[in-house]
């Protein structure tokens, strides 16, 4: 068995700052959350330290060694990610949703054409890639574009309940399906919609799948630092032999570079620069310093530290 790979203290240290693994740096709020969201691309919701790659659980927690407790009702760490998590949904700033593997994650709006270039289903796809309770229930959204849990099995006349969330799954993971709004009285329901009605110019931008794939591997090496053999195919899902390819696109280009196979490091010193590397193209080559430690006052538009 292979040995894990240990990350270097200072790469671990650059995490801290940038995946908010600090007690300085916690999450709170929802605006906070999506500050979060957006500066360093995509993140797992409810993961804890034992799974690679940034977390809101994590970041909700501010430290590095977080472990979910068996009984998250009770733990109020938990009980706020939770609560993000639903009014995120509802605000509707950033995509949620189950997508690949069954990996619950947050996307920044800039980062949906590159994952749905990967993992989306195009209209024209829908007949060949989606199972028949799938489009049951797609046909039921697109007439009704809103709907709850139970009235959308019901509509769909897809009565077994593991076969509804199968459907509703697989829609999720094709990028077409997202919840936009979670009930809990009478009874806990999410509403599903359309993710093109709430995203409509990243879903229906066009990007090429390299370019897709070269992108999510600039994002997620600009928040960790560095990765290891295997770390991005187990953050995003991607096939291990397509996040190489990925990463080798950024050593051509010099983004990156490759020390060992396998071993992918940012070009720049982490410390030495003026300011982090940026986390999207498009920018220049340093990006703004990462601020989730900060609370925006909206109504002064001036910085608070918590």
């Amino acid at each position: 068995m292979r040995p894990k790979p240990q990350i270097p203290a200072e790469i671990e240290d650059y995490r801290d700052e940038h995946w908010c693994r600090e007690g300085t740096r916690q999450i709170e709020t929802a605006l906070d959350a999506e500050r979060f969201i957006e500066q360093i691309g995509f993140t797992a919701c409810l993961t804890d330290s034992r799974r690679p790659g940034p977390s809101l659980y994590v970041a909700v927690c501010g430290r590095r060694d977080a472990v979910m407790p068996r009984n998250v009702q009770k733990d109020p760490e938990a009980s706020l990610t939770w609560a993000l998590k639903d009014e995120l949904v509802g605000r509707g700033n950033v995509y949620y949703a189950k997508l690949a593997r069954g990996k619950t994650m947050f996307i920044a709006r800039r980062m949906i054409p590159y994952f749905h270039a990967v993992w989306g289903v195009r209209r024209s796809e829908e007949k060949r890639r989606l199972s028949r309770n799938a489009r049951a229930v797609l046909n039921v959204l697109r007439k009704e574009w809103e709907m709850s849990t139970a009235d959308l099995r019901d509509a769909s006349r897809v009565k077994n309940r593991k076969a509804f969330a199968r459907a509703l799954d697989e829609l999720q993971a094709a990028m077409i399906v997202v919840p936009s709004e979670v009930f809990y009285q009478p009874k806990f329901t999410y509403i599903w919609t359309l993710g093109v009605g709430r995203f409509p110019d990243p879903l229906i931008r066009r990007v090429s799948r390299d370019t897709a794939v070269r992108e999510i591997a600039r994002c997620f090496l600009a928040a960790a630092g560095m990765t290891v053999p295997g770390e991005l195919a187990r953050v995003t899902g991607l096939p291990r032999p397509e996040a190489g390819r990925g990463n080798r696109a950024l050593v051509a280009e010099g983004y990156a570079t490759m020390p060992a196979s396998g071993v992918y490091h940012l070009a720049v010193d982490l410390y030495n620069s003026p300011t982090p590397p940026a986390v999207t193209r498009g920018h220049s080559r340093f990006g703004p310093p990462c601020v989730p430690c900060h609370s925006l006052d909206d109504a002064s538009g001036s910085y608070r530290r918590k």
